[in-house]
Order: structure tokens, then sequence, then C-alpha cells
């Protein structure tokens, strides 16, 4: 039984005070949730036939091959040979799962708080090799983060049940005390051509760079020795600490890992033997922000209306190439909700939320100039390349031929199942 603190006692007194009847009674909804042991969560990590695509998450491009996520439930695979007719080809289920990145056969993913390795020689078929048990302790089930654990013993919650219960008034106040989840036991949990190299989209929190894997998680960056593709290790016991607001994404260029923070862009060089090291920042208003960066420029994002409480909807484009120690801002242009971009030489293309896929010539950074809209759907993120943009949207995967900027063509949608 789970200490009740006196003000939780007390608030809990307040809000329930009308219910301290004999006769109370009322209906509430309750979730009950539906445990398996991490034991039995890590044998069912593996390919399964394919399925509908529910939520159109975090999205990698290898090979002819879409790798696509469902938040907590795992990755579709997508054969995109013929990206004017792709097929959805397996899932593989990885609850916990909302990152990944991929070297040569193996795919990297996080499944709640660990770090699963799966070959995917052949994608359709993919086979879990390694478990690295709670290396991101940050977004950890075990309660109370500890990294010696028997996978045995811990119960992960896999799905939930509802139901619309008639308890009395006394009845759900003791749930409440206690905090209430139904748990089976004493252990409670908590309730993230084709490419030789893979490609993921500017909200990535996953990136492989030469033969390393960094990522990151709220305040922390960590860094894996992949040398050894099917078993990493990390670099540091400890991750290193992001003093930048929370942070959000990562972008690889140059042997330079750009940061993307609520508060800012933080830039650690890896050219000393793949070991991060910290080389400059620019700040800005607190808000969510992508940031990509070619050989002079940073491109970020910044928009409003989410958990990172931010109030600016535009895009910043900052000089690295003077001095990548202390980037300056160079220009800033207003948009609607700006999301995720990337850029294929002189094009910039931004998913700029309800108002779609909006692609620029960049050419002119201080000047660039709108040649298409793309509406019709809310845009998140994209990826271009090889003259073909992959754009995760509310409603789907669209797939864009943009080798002509002047007739921009659509080429498949692979749509949402909300059911």
């Amino acid at each position: 039984m789970r200490k009740i603190y006196p003000l939780s006692f007390l608030l809990i007194i307040i809000l329930f005070a009308g219910c301290f009847k004999d006769d109370c009674k009322s209906i509430h909804r309750i979730y009950k949730p539906v445990f398996k042991t991490l034991t039995q969560v890590r044998a069912g990590i593996a390919s399964e036939a394919a399925q509908p695509v529910k939520v159109a998450g975090k999205i990698y491009l290898y090979k002819n091959y879409i790798f696509l996520n469902e938040p907590g439930a795992g990755i579709h695979v997508i054969d995109n040979s013929d990206p004017s007719n792709p097929k959805n080809i397996s899932f593989i289920n990885i609850p916990g799962n909302y990152d990944l990145a991929i070297k040569g056969n193996y795919l990297y993913a996080d499944s709640y708080s660990d770090l699963v390795v799966l070959n995917i020689a052949d994608p359709k078929h993919a086979v879990s090799k390694t478990f690295k048990n709670n290396v991101f302790p940050r977004q950890s089930y075990y309660y109370y983060y500890t990294s010696t654990v028997n996978p045995d013993s811990v119960l992960v919650p896999v799905d939930y049940i509802m139901t619309d219960t008639l308890v009395n008034c006394d009845t759900y106040n003791s749930w409440i005390a206690y905090d209430y989840v139904a748990t089976p036991n004493s252990s409670q949990v908590f309730t993230t051509a084709v490419p030789s190299k893979g490609i993921g989209g500017s909200t990535a929190r996953f990136t492989v760079l030469n033969d390393y894997l960094y990522t990151v998680d709220y305040y922390a960056l960590h860094s894996f020795d992949i040398t050894n593709a099917s078993d990493p290790e990390p670099i540091h016991d400890e991750a290193i600490t992001v003093t930048g607001g929370v942070v959000e994404t990562i972008y690889p260029s140059n042997n330079n890992l750009f940061i993307g923070t609520s508060n800012g862009i933080f830039i650690y060089s890896v050219a000393g033997g793949g070991i991060p090291t910290y080389t400059g920042q620019f700040g800005h208003f607190t808000a969510c922000d992508p940031v990509i960066a070619d050989n002079s420029n940073a491109f970020v994002t910044l928009r409003s209306g989410t958990a990172c409480q931010g109030f600016n909807n535009e895009l910043e484009i900052l000089d690295i190439a003077t001095d990548i120690t202390n980037p300056s801002l160079i220009k800033t242009y207003s948009l609607t909700n700006p999301r995720g971009l990337t850029k294929d030489g002189n094009l910039l293309f931004i998913c700029d939320g309800a108002d779609g896929l909006k692609l620029y010539n960049a050419a002119d950074i201080n000047n660039l100039s709108l040649l298409k809209t793309i509406g019709g759907f809310e845009a998140n993120d994209v990826i271009a390349w090889n003259k073909i943009a992959l754009v995760t949207a509310g409603d789907g995967l669209y797939q864009y031929d943009y080798s002509n900027t002047n007739n921009v063509k659509l080429l498949s949608k692979i749509s949402i199942n909300q059911k």
C-alpha cells in the first residue's frame, strides 16, 4: 500500500467531500492496464503481417524501403520500389517505440527505456538481436529507474481495457488516494535510385553518423559505438546533459550534431573519434524547433501551440560558416505553424502545419522565394531525396515528384486508418 501524503489527502477530502454520503454512487470510466513481463514483450518484438497505419510518426528512408513509426507500437515497413505504388509489406511489433535509425542490415529502435537492435537483412522479416537495458532511463517503465532488473519481474503495460463502472464514492476516493491503476501486484508501472545510407526526418531523435549511433531525449545526448553493428556499446558511462531546455531533435551534418531544444540550438563536434564535444549554441524564444544544416547555414523552425509553450511561428536562418562556435542569426521569415523541414540543393521544403507543404528557392537566403504551396493536409515532417519528397501528415504519408518545381506531382498516398 502506497503512502498517502498529507497535502494530497487534504485535496482528496476537499474534492470529494460531496460524496461522503451513505448511498453515494456514480459511474466512472476506469482504464485497467493489461500487463506483460519485459521478457514476454521482448519475445514478441519481430515482424508481423502488414497493418493499417493509424498514426504517421517518425519516418526513415533506406534503400527501397520506408520505415514508418507507429507511435508507441512499432514500425511499418513499406516497399517503395515504385513510389507511385508503395506497398505496406509488414509491421515490426515494438511496444514503446517512437524513434529509429539504420546502419547496414541493422535497425536501432527504442522500446520504452531499452535500446533494441534488429536484423533487417530481409526487411519483411526483421529479427531482434540485442537488447540494451534501461539506456534511456528518462523514458523508463522501471518505477525506481534501476539499471539492474530481472526482465521476468518487470511488468509493462501493453494495452488498456476501458470500462464504465458504477462505484460508491468511498471506493472511488480510495482509488484516487492510492493512485489506483489496477496493477496485478505491487510493481508500479508508469503510464516517444536508393540511398546507400539511411535518411531520417528533421524531427528524428535517433541518427547514425559514421560508426556511431546518437540519440537524444529530454535533457540528454546518448552516444553508442556501433562498429559492431549488432551490439552497440555506450561511449560514456552516463549521457551528456544538454542544458538548453527540453531536447527534441538531432541532425547530423559534416561531423557535427545539431541538437534542437526548446530554448535553442546546440552544436557538438564528433570529429574526434566519434565522441561528442560541445562546439557552440544559439538561443531563441521558447518553442519547439526542428533544425537542419548544410555547409554554411542552419535552418530552424519555431512554432506555437505545443507543449513547448512557444508563441513564435517562424523560420530562422543561421550563419554557421563564419564561426560555428557562435552561430549568428541572418534572417527570420514568418510562417503559420512550421514543423519539419529538409533541403535539397537550393530547394527548401517546410511543413507548415495546416497550410501544408511549402517549397522555396533558397539560393538567396536573404530573399527566399516561395515556389509552391501544396495544401489540403496538415504536414508534419518531410524527407527530400532523388527528386521525391516524402511527407508525413495528419491523414497519411504522401509522396511528391518535384523534378519539375513548376509542376509538382502527387505520386501516392498511404492513408491513415483511424478506426
